[in-house]
């Protein structure tokens, strides 16, 4: 549980390598998103957008042999990929303009994600820089498919690209890819766009083990940039309008018993908080998005310590289906028989998993009469 496109012109493998920001004039900050596609949160500074949550993607267009990524993050890993290739993995770069070069002259598309999580620490891009005798393109046409993706370290990708659950001597952080989780996997498997909000250790009325009782990630759930001390309300602009909601909160909320000095005795008082306050929540995205949205509510088995998740869930679901919203359903992980073999970082899902739990999301979607 948790503890705390392509271009038109074929290309040769490309070389990667940095070079100082100083030697590129980055793009004025109204600028870099004339110049990439992204549906992220983000804060715009003079020169650079910021951001903090999991899988924040940017896509772009350029013309030439190579293109410069300019980046200012000294926390977090970046996946950078061209013409849908990965063709480097940027770990806490800091202050850099990042080149890929000696690509086929011709049109290519390139793609940056941020690949971890840093609730306290913005990451800053500040645009495309062309090479010599290049040019920046029109950037990608928004996709017609939205998902939103919300929840904890299953969502994040918490540990999944670890080949052991014991990642104490390389750390979690190097050892995440909210690009390689099913929240990802399934978007880019459906041609979506999409966001992935979602936040290790944190839950929908209790974080992992009872921990930080004043805050939850509902606190955090309509920010910005999260947890910094300069984030704000994220203004939702009229273009996202999600088709599809995929909810995964309440491992956290279940997955220890409550501590004594909690507010609750035993898990059936837990679940009658959490029952009421996933229902206020669903309301606030209805209010946001519309009753024509799919709401997906996923749970994991946790049978072993209490089923008060599961019956919650149904509960939930069952709430909002008699009440007349049909657009609500369930989506239960069963370890066992899907294979999960949780050999990420502390027990977490593994890409293994994450590929399977992609296909179990893509097949419930499928059932659902979703207006795409």
């Amino acid at each position: 549980m948790d503890p705390t496109p392509t271009g038109s012109s074929p290309s040769p493998s490309p070389s990667t390598s940095p070079s100082p920001t100083a030697s590129t004039t980055p793009a004025p900050a109204a600028s870099i998103l004339d110049q990439v596609h992204t549906v992220g949160r983000l804060k715009t500074t003079d020169a650079s957008v910021q951001y903090t949550w999991p899988g924040t993607y940017f896509e772009g267009r350029f013309r030439g042999t190579g293109v410069g990524l300019v980046i200012n993050d000294s926390t977090n890993d970046y996946v950078v990929a061209v013409d849908g290739t990965t063709v480097a993995t940027l770990v806490t770069p800091g202050q850099v303009t990042h080149w890929v070069r000696d690509l086929a002259n011709g049109d290519h598309t390139v793609r940056l994600a941020k690949r971890t999580e840093s609730p306290w620490a913005a990451g800053e891009f500040g645009g495309l820089v062309p090479v010599d005798g290049g040019a920046i393109l029109a950037k990608p046409a928004a996709r017609s498919r939205q998902i939103e993706f919300i929840g904890d370290s299953w969502t994040a990708g918490y540990g999944d690209i670890s080949t052991s659950r014991d990642c104490a001597g390389t750390g979690v952080t190097r050892n995440s890819n909210a690009d390689a989780a099913f929240g990802a996997l399934t978007a880019r498997g459906l041609n979506a766009d999409y966001q992935i909000n979602a936040w290790s250790g944190m839950g929908m009325v209790r974080n992992y083990n009872g921990q930080t009782p004043d805050t939850t990630f509902r606190t955090y759930y309509d920010t910005d940039l999260q947890a910094l001390w300069n984030s704000t309300v994220w203004p939702v602009p009229s273009a996202w309008k999600p088709q599809v909601v995929v909810i995964g909160l309440g491992i956290n909320d279940f997955s220890t018993p409550p501590n004594a000095g909690e507010k609750w005795a035993n898990f059936d008082e837990l679940a009658a908080d959490y029952q009421a306050a996933y229902l206020a929540f669903i309301n606030k995205l209805r209010t946001r998005y519309g009753a024509g949205a799919e709401i997906v509510l996923t749970y994991p088995d946790l049978s072993y310590l209490t089923t008060a998740l599961a019956d919650s869930i149904q509960q939930i679901v069952k709430t909002r289906n008699d009440g007349g919203d049909a657009r609500v359903s369930s989506l239960y992980y069963d370890n066992n028989a899907l294979g999960l073999d949780l050999l990420g970082c502390d027990w977490h899902p593994s890409q293994h998993d994450h590929q399977i739990l992609a296909a179990t999301l893509t097949r419930h979607l499928a059932t659902l009469p979703i207006t795409w």
